[in-house]
């Protein structure tokens, strides 16, 4: 099978449903030209490959009618005109949802029609209908709140009727949806949040909202809560331009939530018709409710909607093969990506941690906190972690006692950053040289480099690496204090820790639960928000531009200093797949999807703000996949019992942490097969 069309490339393979929502040319009352407007759009929401469209609510009648909804002229073109949109959706893609009015044993309902691929699958009626203020619904309609195990007649055709609806395509598992219109979303009980509870990952809203000021953030508001509380991607369609203005206005607005992120939202108050369309991740939804047990209380509470909804099926017709991803992708999901709040996101985060220590601090009153400091990134932070918190509480900062302890390997780049470091933020510091008793420890045991031979294997790196820990926990106890970790959440992901008498260890790791990419960000955003004096940012500056190394086997022949992305691959790559692995228990091919999507093109996407320009990279699918095998295997079979024995320390973002005592508990001797099996059968060779 050729790369081009290998599943791997096609997003419905992974649980993709590409939704758009349409804001098409309407006319008060014009029947035809509404209908018109609604194939049109169908037509160019099948060359996007749209799987489901969403409309406004009425958009086939109008919605600013009054008493015209009454009108029977009016209410046998709309049938008429339902025809013709379903013959014309015979060769389309999207499933249409339209709104329109139907009658039913002498009752007026305010309803959304669901169409697909030449025929009307059923229609569910409005539940809640706006009596106040602007609104004189209950004039015309019935309310639909009741309506349960009915058909209803459209043009001849008896279809499913009722609230208890949701669509499903038989042959996408996770496509599957719900409907509730307008005023419906604006009710303390909505009936989306029940067709959520029966299995609908997609809950759609058709809405004719009139615009007033601020009526776009509520909309917002509703959508995001809606999305994030139901769990489930979220769509809204309001009314736009060419509804009635006599006594209200219309602004278009289109957008699309997924579990409270916004993927997509139109442009307002446009003349022309535009689609909203993004891709929404069903995968990502159903596995968020496998993991929220209140979502699954919830259902059950509410008297197992399952049981009781109903569920049309369709076999959904598409085009397969590549045709995308239309989605925002973070490259970084630990980094904080909401520009207008990047300062109180990174605030949060640094504070987080200063919290935490000082919690520690007030509850163990120790005399000092020692910490080892490289002049690497994991050290550095924890370093003003704890300058910020001993400021806070209002304690000299020559309570932090820093030792630099260089090695056979340390650079004279490195060491300076870390005086530089130590005397810029004034600690107590001190400076012993382990090489001495690192050969002794290796003559001891027999080691091959104690003879002069070049022998530089993970003992010989253990060794060094313990040392030091050994080191500062004698200090700490000499000095009467404790040590702070400074191992972060990516090296304990990976397995990149000495366990025990190594980095893995401490009195309090008060940066487990921060991975390294939010680190390098979090460093970046003190300097920028001028946490701390000129010369502490200068020096902070030096570390962000040194390459990431242990430092613990001497340069080669050619000066080339030992690696460690080089060695365990990228940290960019290695956390975005962290984030998905653990945040969402996403399948490593679905991990390697969207990887490939956020990485493959420099210039395609978004960058957390002020990126460095230098330090932007992409990636092929052969590299990706490279080195998301290599997180498989560390990951899952080669590190959980090192972090099944991590110390205390604060978990910090909502992608999750690693504490066997909080968001990730695993057995230690499990294997990586499963998960390796899933990327050698679902990638392309």
């Amino acid at each position: 099978m050729s790369a081009d069309t290998h599943p791997f490339f096609d997003m419905h393979t992974h649980g993709f449903v590409r939704v758009a929502t349409s804001t098409p040319k309407v006319r008060t009352a014009d029947v035809a030209y509404n209908a018109a407007g609604i194939i049109a759009q169908a037509e160019m929401a099948h060359e996007q490959n749209v799987d489901l469209l969403l409309y406004p609510e009425m958009c086939l009648s109008s919605y600013a009618l009054d008493d015209l909804h009454i009108q029977a002229a009016l209410l046998d073109s709309v049938e008429t005109h339902i025809e013709q949109i379903r013959e014309a959706s015979e060769d389309l893609t999207p499933v249409l949802v339209i709104g329109a009015p139907l009658r039913r044993n002498g009752r007026i309902y305010n309803c959304a029609v669901v169409i697909a691929h030449g025929e009307v699958l059923g229609a569910v009626p409005k539940s809640y209908l706006p009596n106040y203020r602007e609104f004189y619904e209950k004039r015309w309609f019935a309310r639909g709140n009741n309506c349960r195990d009915l058909w209803i007649g459209v043009k001849g055709a008896e279809v499913p009727f009722g609230v208890d609806l949701i669509f499903a395509a038989q042959n996408l598992p996770g496509f599957t949806f719900g409907i509730e219109i307008c005023e419906d979303f604006w009710s303390p009980l909505q009936p989306g949040t029940m067709a959520a509870l029966a299995g609908a990952t997609i809950i759609l809203n058709l809405s004719a909202s009139n615009i007033t000021i601020g009526k776009s953030d509520e909309r917002h508001l509703l959508s995001r809560a809606s999305s994030s509380r139901n769990v489930c991607a979220y769509a809204y369609s309001a009314s736009g331009f060419g509804e009635s203005t006599t006594d209200l206005s219309w602004d278009g607005q289109g957008m699309i939530y997924e579990l409270g992120d916004l993927m997509v939202e139109s442009v307002r108050f446009e003349l022309e018709p535009e689609l909203c369309v993004t891709d929404v991740d069903t995968r990502r939804i159903v596995n968020e409710r496998m993991r929220m047990g209140t979502f699954n209380d919830a259902a059950e509470d509410a008297g197992r909607p399952e049981d009781s909804y109903r569920t049309i099926g369709f076999e959904h017709v598409y085009e397969p093969g590549d045709i995308g991803l239309r989605r925002p992708i973070r490259r970084f999901p630990f980094v904080p990506n909401r520009q207008d709040m990047l300062d109180q996101d990174a605030y949060e985060a640094f504070n987080i941690q200063v919290d935490a220590l000082m919690r520690r601090i007030t509850a163990t009153k120790p005399e000092c906190l020692v910490i080892g400091i490289s002049g690497g990134l994991d050290s550095t932070h924890a370093l003003i972690v704890a300058a910020k918190a001993c400021d806070t509480l209002g304690l000299p900062r020559s309570t932090i006692r820093a030792y630099t302890m260089p090695g056979f390997a340390t650079s004279d780049k490195t060491k300076a950053n870390a005086w530089k470091l130590m005397e810029a933020f004034g600690c107590t510091a001190e400076e012993i040289d382990i090489r001495p008793a690192a050969r002794r420890m290796l003559e001891d045991i027999g080691h091959p480099s104690s003879e002069g031979e070049p022998h530089y294997d993970v003992t010989f790196e253990n060794v060094q690496a313990g040392l030091r820990t050994d080191y500062l926990f004698r200090l700490a106890g000499h000095h009467k204090g404790w040590v702070i970790g400074t191992g972060d959440l990516s090296e304990l992901a990976l397995g990149w820790c000495t366990y025990g008498v190594g980095d893995h260890m401490s009195h309090y790791a008060v940066n487990s639960g921060v991975p390294k990419t939010l680190i390098q960000y979090l460093i970046r955003w003190t300097v920028s928000s001028r946490q701390f004096d000129p010369g502490s940012d200068e020096v902070l500056e030096a570390v962000l531009n040194t390459e990431i190394s242990p430092e613990l086997v001497p340069a080669d022949s050619t000066g080339e200093i030992q690696s460690t992305q080089s060695i365990i691959g990228p940290y960019e790559l290695n956390d975005f797949f962290l984030h998905h692995t653990i945040r969402y228990g996403q399948s490593p091919s679905h991990i390697a999807f969207l990887c490939w999507h956020a990485w493959r093109d420099i210039d395609e996407g978004m960058w957390p703000h002020a990126f460095p320009q230098e330090l932007k990279n992409e990636y092929d699918l052969p590299t990706i996949r490279k080195w998301l095998e290599n997180f498989a295997r560390r990951f899952f079979q080669y590190s959980q019992f090192k972090r099944s024995a991590l110390p205390n320390g604060p978990k910090v973002s909502a992608g999750g942490a690693l504490s066997p005592r909080g968001d990730w508990r695993a057995p230690s001797d499990a294997v990586a097969d499963v998960w390796l099996a899933d990327l050698r059968d679902n990638l392309p060779d």
